[in-house]
C-alpha cells in the first residue's frame, strides 16, 4: 500500500467512525514527513459550527502540535474534495500537497458536494451575489492596514 493510499484511508476510516457517531462523513489528516500530526472529523452537527470541516480542524490541530500558523511542506489528505473554504485555508497555511479520495461529482448524489459555491466563488467579486465594497470614511485620517503595519514593525 503507498504511503498516499495509507493516509487517505485513514481520513476515510476518521470518515467512516465520524458517520457511526451521527456525524457528517468527513474526516482529514494532516501530515509532515510521513508522520500524521493531525486528525479531524467533521464536526458542524455536534458543534453547531458552519466552519468545523474536517480540514479546518485537522489545520488548527497541526497548527498547535507544531506552534505555528505556518505548515509549509505539509500535506492534507481528505476523504472528501475539500471545499472552498478548506482549500483557502490550505493555501493560506503553506499547504501545497492536497490529495482526496471522494470528488463533488461522488457526492452530488448525497448533497454533499461543494461545486456550485466553488462556481460562484470564481467569478468576480462585482458578479457574486450578496457581495460589496463599502470603503471606510476615514475622517480621521487611520488606516486600518498601515496601523497594523507600525504595530508590527514598532515589535521586530
Amino acid at each position: 500500500m503507498s504511503e498516499i493510499d495509507s493516509f487517505l484511508g485513514e481520513a476515510i476510516a476518521l470518515a467512516f467512525d465520524n458517520v457511526e457517531q451521527g456525524g457528517r462523513p468527513f474526516g482529514a489528516v494532516v501530515v509532515k514527513d510521513g508522520a500524521i500530526v493531525a486528525r479531524a472529523v467533521n464536526r458542524m452537527l455536534a458543534d453547531n459550527d458552519p466552519t468545523a470541516h474536517a480540514e479546518l480542524l485537522a489545520l488548527r490541530a497541526a497548527g498547535k502540535a507544531l506552534g505555528s500558523p505556518r505548515l509549509d511542506g505539509l500535506s492534507v489528505y481528505a476523504s472528501g474534495q475539500p471545499c472552498p473554504m478548506c482549500l483557502a485555508a490550505m493555501r493560506m497555511s503553506g499547504i501545497k500537497d492536497i490529495a482526496f479520495a471522494y470528488s463533488n461529482e461522488d457526492a452530488e448524489a448525497f448533497g454533499l458536494s461543494t461545486a456550485a459555491y466553488a462556481a460562484e466563488l470564481s467569478k468576480p467579486l462585482d458578479q457574486q451575489s450578496g457581495i460589496r465594497h463599502c470603503p471606510p470614511k476615514a475622517e480621521d485620517g487611520r488606516n486600518l492596514y498601515q496601523a497594523w503595519q507600525a504595530r508590527a514593525e514598532s515589535k521586530s
